[in-house]
């Protein structure tokens, strides 16, 4: 079996998506590159039941490699939203889908989460946006959510659920948290009146802050010493 460590650890990560809520049964699917295509997790099997050996490998065409077609689990029906973002995106290594409650119920509303909260930029820009609605599976679905994930990392999906990606796998189930997170405090805002929306200056400052956000500076060339 090649690749096992990034087997193991889609199982891991599946499991935690579980664990914290943001999917159950065998909502969702976990997607990692790997060189010459793509690693993701099988159709219909629920993740506490999943091994390694389950993760499903498919070429960048989509096709499973030579010799691995017979007796292996077939892919997630979303396969084609994660390889077409992975080809589109060489900054991902990782996609994730997911179903959690609040950021689903506002894709069922046919929502956005806008800038009412400054964390609204983890995802790079000043707006969670929503990608309209397709059939799950279809061509259509893959083509709305790579135009509306252009310059962002993270979208809602029409009366569907989220997608996060990042360069690894712990990035984008970070990221999808997070987005839940903002969904949660959002349907919460609304409940309580009308939020106020940060205007678009604002928001452009915060995500200049958050580019350079968590960046340390150089340590001082051998030799000397910092004062």
């Amino acid at each position: 079996m090649k690749h096992v460590k990034q087997r193991r650890e889609l199982v891991a990560q599946a499991r935690r998506l579980v664990d914290i809520g943001l999917n159950r049964g065998t909502s969702g699917n976990l997607s990692a590159r790997i060189p010459g295509g793509l690693l993701i997790t099988p159709s219909g099997i629920t993740y506490d039941e999943m091994t390694p050996g389950d993760i499903v490998e498919l070429d960048a065409r989509g096709g499973a490699p030579i010799g691995e077609t017979e007796g292996r689990r077939l892919p997630s029906s979303e396969w084609r939203i994660h390889l077409d973002i992975l080809a589109a995106r060489d900054e991902f290594g990782a996609v994730i889908h997911a179903h959690p409650i609040f950021a689903t119920a506002l894709a069922c509303n046919r929502r956005a989460i806008p800038a009412f909260h400054y964390m609204v930029a983890v995802a790079g820009g000043s707006s969670i946006p929503l990608a309209p609605y397709a059939t799950f599976g279809t061509k259509a679905l893959s083509r709305n959510i790579l135009r509306t994930m252009k310059g962002v990392t993270a979208c809602l999906v029409a009366n569907h659920g989220i997608i996060a990606a990042g360069a690894t796998l712990s990035q984008a189930a970070d990221l999808a948290v997070e987005v839940e997170t903002l969904a949660e405090q959002y349907v919460h805002a609304l409940q309580a009146g009308k939020p106020k929306i940060l205007p678009k200056a604002e928001m452009a400052k915060i995500l200049r802050k958050f580019r350079a956000y968590g960046q340390q500076p150089a340590p001082p060339p051998k030799g000397r010493r910092r004062r």
